[in-house]
């Protein structure tokens, strides 16, 4: 199938993580996207191992695919001459340099622009705009420390704790995706691009969504609670007879279903737990009642008869458990290049009911560098 983005041209400076999984975004969409990467070196991530697949750090094998690669040095005039070319008939340029670095190897947004009006620019930063904070480095940790983001995560007794995986970079990423996303809209209704910009720290307070809206709406700063809701209940972890399983009757509607799942519709008619204020008001006495009742049998038990109710409820799986899974209900979470053996998570992108089921494997440092350059060449004859 031809993408939504088929014919849209992006030249990707960027390394690292939100930057890259912004354009292999616009990639499985059906962009061309033309990688920058610095010459025996190429982008950082490249090495960043275990685990690795054969000699490839499967980091970089992630968010890399759909891709060409060319190796430039941004210090010679040379190869700043043939970025800029490369740029002169891009749709998008991405990167997530330091503020000034771009500008000053004369590829900032300005000069491109002014070389080609309907680009769309989009530059991916730790912190926005021109105050104090804009010259300040930033990588997902700081950015999840500072943000609040780890001041929230962990058991309410425990220390802050940051999340799995790069999550500011993925939200990053995501909103970075949508920006350019936005830039092309715009061109197609006034023929111009622009200049568009995402931040970590900005996209990190904007993902903390009701947290973050308790504190500059009702002044209440959020606290680590484990895997306790701030505002829903019964929406947590609970123990059963074999381990654990979540339950997450969010409304009153599923809360009544609980109850009679459970053999206590009692419960549901309890004073202390009639609504969803007066549940999360007596949280503590209400998982203390749903316990005693989990804990008397299995784990599978209790999810068969929860979601046959339609209860929302599922067991912990780890990450390898989750592909199983999802491979078992026919979700077909993995996209593939056969000719490499090549195999990653799909985009989650579904159109017309049709899923990315193929993909080209991400590219060798420089594996299309002198297809570029021959164009180049030819361009100057």
């Amino acid at each position: 199938m031809r993408g939504p983005l088929d014919g849209v041209t992006v030249v990707d400076f960027t390394r690292v993580l939100a930057g890259p999984l912004a354009t292999m975004n616009l990639a499985d969409l059906g962009a061309e996207v033309i990688k920058i990467e610095r010459p025996g070196v190429g982008d950082d991530t490249r090495s960043w191992g275990p685990p690795w697949a054969g000699d490839d750090s499967t980091y970089y094998l992630g968010i890399n695919r759909n891709k060409k690669s060319v190796a430039l040095d941004l210090n010679s005039d040379d190869d700043v001459a043939l970025a800029a070319e490369l740029c002169a008939t891009a749709d998008v340029v991405a990167e997530n340099f330091r503020p000034g670095y771009m500008i000053e190897r004369g590829l900032g947004p300005d000069v491109l622009r002014a070389a080609n009006p309907a680009l769309v620019y989009l530059s991916i930063e730790a912190f926005a705009g021109s105050g104090p904070a804009a010259s300040l480095p930033g990588y997902d940790l700081m950015i999840q420390a500072m943000s609040g983001l780890m001041h929230i995560t962990g058991a309410a007794d425990g220390p802050p704790t940051k999340v799995g995986v790069a999550l500011v970079d993925v939200i990053t990423g995501l909103y970075a995706t949508i920006a350019a996303l936005a830039g092309l809209t715009q061109r197609s209704v006034t023929g111009e691009g622009c200049h568009t910009q995402v931040s970590l720290f900005d996209s990190a307070l904007a993902a903390l969504a009701n947290q973050s809206s308790a504190v500059v709406m009702a002044g209440v700063d959020p606290m680590r609670a484990g895997n306790r809701h701030p505002s829903i209940a019964p929406y947590e972890v609970f123990d059963v007879s074999d381990g654990t399983v979540v339950v997450a009757a969010a409304n009153d509607k599923t809360y009544r279903l609980m109850c009679e799942v459970i053999g206590r519709p009692d419960l549901a008619v309890d004073q202390r737990f009639i609504n969803g204020r007066s549940r999360r008001a007596n949280v503590d006495q209400l998982v203390a009642e749903i316990t005693s009742v989990l804990v008397t049998d299995t784990r599978q038990s209790w999810l068969d008869k929860l979601l046959a109710a339609g209860v929302p409820a599922g067991p912990i799986n780890s990450i390898a458990e989750a592909v199983v899974w999802a491979e078992s209900m026919g979700l077909n979470p993995t996209v593939s290049d056969e000719a490499e053996d090549y195999r990653a998570v799909r985009s989650p992108v579904r159109i017309n009911g049709h899923v990315q089921s193929s993909c080209t494997a991400p590219p060798s440092l420089d594996q299309h560098g002198a297809e570029l350059r021959a164009a180049h060449d030819r361009s100057q004859s």
